[in-house]
């Protein structure tokens, strides 16, 4: 019934519990009764246990809350479970706590309910006072209080006694270590099937400061991708702040989530005595703040709110209308601390493949003599180079490889520039995979399961996945072996997604296929067609198989090539650029490969095609022939080396011998910092001012290299090395810049920059702050994922005369128009700029220009905001620009609706078909 009555109407969920006993003034003796007089510890503050000792005081309070309107009561049950009450030794009577609790609001609420108002019980279950994801001890990162199976246990019992106590619903609240709450939606689901149950499983996060993320280091947005393919009910934020605090990270999970949504929040920020000071009136104001922009849908109160609150709320929820739910994503997440949203803009997903024991000799030694801090060293490189997802694998003989997992896991947990990305748990032993799974608090992926046991394992071990809401590796593999031909791979892949899919229920979008990259030019005319097959499978998988992936592991290629690591860049290279072509898009590579398909001379990326696309027979013998020539130049200049020589690639003697400009953008696209220093001197020497290198040759070569990006000959991995490259230029320039400023002189003007919420790229933010800089305008710039409160605010504080927002990614456009919403609420009229590699002139236009009255221009590249920014500056040429602006925004209107005029409907041109065959 409950799930009934959210879709037609604001819901209202009681206030504080622990508020309103305080108000009882329980003595030690009342919270102990008869039953725990004689136990040897502090009771009082235990508040679970009055379902015991004082239930009067309990159904008084939950009375007091139905009276007030509230149409779900929560139990008394927050830490009704042993790992909390050990603190007081009584985990044996946790379970009657719970049941107690449960049995207690329900007859209350069967007092108060009416056809006309249903009254609901939730079941309260805690985070505990231990964390799964973080250590205790800080000389040792990788230790735990508590394991995944412990908590399990607990939540088991817990729910267990909750369910046999009457409850409608479950609420796991306070959340604030995601692995925490896995462990209780899957206790939940697990405890409820055996029961032959299925209650609604509403879950409820804290957010621990303003920056938005969990106490267990989680954005709001990973946190949502950790619990997406769990059966939820609601999601919603409780506790640490009070309402207006809520508001911004309400709109992220109204825009976002697939579930009904909840908010209860403090009565405003505690005081400096630790009291709440704001009255029912004001929070009911700021509480239909929420109703009133169709944000919730369900509402209620944290600590400080009392029934007055509660009555409050539901006075003002009739006026409104609930959240209508938003679709599911129609992309893949996956998270670490942050969201990876495999959206069409990322093409395609690096897996770092270095922290592997079978594939990094350097990593295995590493792993086998404890030496973890270097081992993360190697984990950190790959995320700094560019790698999007970490691949971990300990299959070793020799090494105990479900220890070596978890202990990994859980230290990879403790560094923050490693724990932003997914995981990808790899192993061939399955304990070794649920160990790993019961490590991780993000959404990571398996890698892999496969049919070659048959159909029974294979179903147990997707069901085991979707347990802990991960995506999975899925190999061409059966019964019969690998698939090594183009029609094996396409026919294993069909049946194992049906299964997935039919039977275990998993999301199409949580699978990616392994078709098995296998090696060519072998010598052995069979393995010919081995990379074309692969990659003629890719396509028939994406076009027939909605919703998946393709992956693979993409050193296997080039096997019978070790030791000339050209010709094996080379290959990838070759490879990947078709694949990525018919749709694969993620692969386990290594994210410091130096060699784009772009750099490949014509006569060898002709031989390399000739290879992976089995154009013709002896193929192979050329490639082989390459290689040597490769292998000689290589022992030719270590020879050169041991003789006293300088070791110099032949590729270097060329570009070295190029212009200024040509070395300088050859060393933007390939990511080579080691000269940036003398030949941007010699720059220095060319060039006026040091901005004209930066507006010249390092703009012409970042607009380069977004040309390859997007033809697929440049990949993320290398774009991340090329903004780093770009970075140390413009911090080497940085000096000369400000001395070429004007001391005293009087600045132009203050400029606001930040990369929008959402996004963490800032490349070109940056290079428009020096840009700025050197035409003496003051640039404040908030950096990145800054969200548009933070953005109103600072530009009221610092009274800024313009605002630069930029952005990579799609999601960033709608980020944009949301910014310039804000400021229209809030009554500034600051111009606004806009740039970034998906905006466009367009999109102002239709989109943010027209919420927004004062100017919103877009800027094609960093040369031209400084320009923009002087017109609007001279009152003389201000008002003939926005004119123009206007104009212009007019003209591109119309010529877009007269474009959509001109499109038929779907019904109309299947009526204008063409008919072949008559009637």
């Amino acid at each position: 019934m409950l799930e009934e009555i959210v879709k037609e109407r604001l819901v209202v969920l009681d206030g504080a519990m622990g508020t309103m006993i305080q108000k009882y003034g329980l003595s030690e003796s009342d919270f102990r009764g008869s039953r725990y007089a004689g136990v040897d510890v502090q009771m009082k503050g235990n508040n679970d246990m009055l379902n015991i000792t004082k239930p009067e005081v309990i159904m008084d309070i939950h009375r007091k809350y139905l009276a007030a309107g509230a149409d779900i009561i929560t139990t008394n049950t927050f830490s009704s479970q042993r790992i909390s009450q050990a603190d007081y030794h009584l985990e044996a009577d946790c379970a009657e706590m719970a049941y107690e609790g449960a049995r207690i609001a329900k007859e209350c609420a069967e007092e108060y309910s009416t056809p006309e108002q249903p009254r609901f019980v939730c079941g309260s279950i805690g985070p505990t006072n231990k964390t799964c994801s973080m250590s205790p001890d800080v000389s040792d990162p990788s230790a735990r209080d508590l394991s995944y199976d412990e908590l399990f246990d607990a939540y088991c019992e817990e729910v267990e006694a909750l369910i046999r106590g009457g409850v409608d619903a479950i609420i796991i609240e306070t959340v604030f270590d995601t692995l925490n709450c896995k462990a209780a939606i899957d206790a939940s689901v697990q405890t409820m099937e055996k029961a032959g149950r299925k209650l609604p499983i509403m879950v409820s996060v804290t957010i621990s400061d303003l920056a938005g993320r969990t106490l267990s280091g989680q954005t709001l947005e990973a946190f949502l991708a950790s619990i997406a393919d769990y059966p939820i009910f609601s999601v919603g934020l409780n506790c640490s702040f009070g309402a207006p605090q809520m508001l911004p990270y309400l709109r992220t999970l109204a825009a976002r989530t697939p579930f009904y949504i909840s908010v209860y929040p403090n009565a405003g920020l505690p005081n400096a005595m630790g009291q709440y000071d704001e009255t029912a009136e004001q929070m009911a104001g700021e509480m239909e703040v929420f109703m009133k922009e169709g944000l919730v849908n369900i509402v209620g109160g944290c600590c400080g709110t009392t029934p007055e609150f509660i009555q409050a709320f539901a006075e003002k929820a009739k006026n409104y209308q609930p959240h209508r739910v938003v679709p599911r994503s129609e992309t893949l997440w996956l998270s670490g601390l942050e969201l990876l949203d495999v959206s069409p803009e990322v093409r395609f997903v690096n897996v770092g493949e270095r922290c592997n024991v079978a594939g990094s000799r350097k990593f295995l030694r590493l792993i086998e003599q404890k030496q973890y801090t270097e081992a993360l060293e190697i984990a950190r490189k790959q995320v700094e180079d560019g790698a999007l997802v970490i691949d971990i694998n300990m299959d070793d003989g020799l090494l105990d490889a479900k220890a070596e997992m978890v202990k990994f896991l859980n230290l990879i947990a403790s560094d923050p520039d490693i724990a932003r990305v997914p995981v990808m748990i790899d192993s061939s032993d399955w304990e070794v995979i649920m160990a790993g799974l019961k490590c991780m608090q993000g959404k990571c992926i398996v890698n892999s399961i496969s049919l070659k046991e048959g159909e029974s394992t294979f179903i147990s071990h997707a069901k085991d996945v979707k347990r802990f809401g991960a995506a999975v590796v899925v190999m061409c593999f059966d019964e019969q072996g690998q698939a090594t031909s183009y029609e094996r791979k396409i026919e294993i892949a069909e049946r194992a997604y049906h299964i997935l899919v039919e039977q275990v229920g998993m999301d199409p979008l949580d699978i990616i296929f392994d078709p098995n990259i296998l090696s060519v030019a072998t010598g052995i005319a069979e393995h010919d067609s081995y990379a074309l097959d692969f990659i003629r499978a890719t396509g028939w998988i994406r076009k027939h198989l909605k919703g998946v992936h393709v992956s693979g592991g993409v050193s296997n290629l080039s096997f019978s090539f070790r030791g000339i690591n050209y010709i094996r860049e080379a290959m990838h290279a070759v490879f990947l650029y078709h694949a990525i072509e018919q749709g694969m898009d993620f692969g386990i590579v290594n994210p410091a490969t130096k060699v784009t398909y772009a750099d490949i001379p014509a006569d060898e990326l002709s031989i390399i095609e000739d290879v992976i696309l089995n154009r013709r027979q002896n193929a192979s013998e050329d490639l082989v022939e390459l290689a040597e020539k490769k292998r000689a130049e290589q022992e030719a200049a270590k020879l050169a080396a041991s003789q006293g020589g300088k070791t110099v690639a032949v590729s270097d003697e060329v570009w070295r011998k190029e212009s200024v400009e040509s070395r300088l953008g050859y060393a933007l696209r390939k990511g080579i910092g080691k000269y940036m220093d003398a030949d941007l001197h010699e720059a220095l020497e060319k060039y006026p001012h040091a901005v004209d290198i930066i507006e010249g040759p390092l703009m012409d070569g970042m607009n380069e290299v977004g040309s390859l990006f997007g033809a697929g000959k440049m990949f993320l991995p290398q774009v991340v090395k090329t903004a780093r490259t770009m970075k140390q230029a413009v911090a080497i320039l940085q000096p000369y810049i400000e001395a070429e400023k004007k001391e005293g002189a009087a600045t132009a003007g203050r400029v606001l920059l930040a990369t929008v919420k959402g996004d963490v790229h800032d490349i070109g933010k940056n290079i428009v702050g020096v840009v700025f800089s050197c035409n003496n305008y003051e640039v404040i710039d908030l950096g990145v994922m800054v969200p548009a409160e933070q953005i109103v605010a600072k530009a009221r504080q610092l009274n800024v005369d313009f605002i630069g927002l930029s952005g990579l990614i799609t999601p960033s456009l709608g980020e944009m128009v949301h910014v310039a919403e804000e400021l229209q609420k809030a009554g500034m009229h600051i111009p606004l700029l806009i740039g970034g590699a998906t905006t466009s002139e367009l999109h102002v236009a239709l989109k943010i220009a027209p919420v927004y009255d004062a100017p919103v221009i877009w800027t094609k590249d960093a040369s031209q905001p400084p320009i923009i920014a002087a017109r609007l500056m001279d009152r003389k040429q201000r008002k003939s620009y926005e004119d123009e602006l206007a104009s212009r925004y007019e003209q591109l209107r119309q010529q877009y609706q007269e474009k959509q005029a001109k499109l038929m409907s779907l019904d109309q041109a299947r009526d204008n078909k063409l008919n072949l065959f008559g009637d």
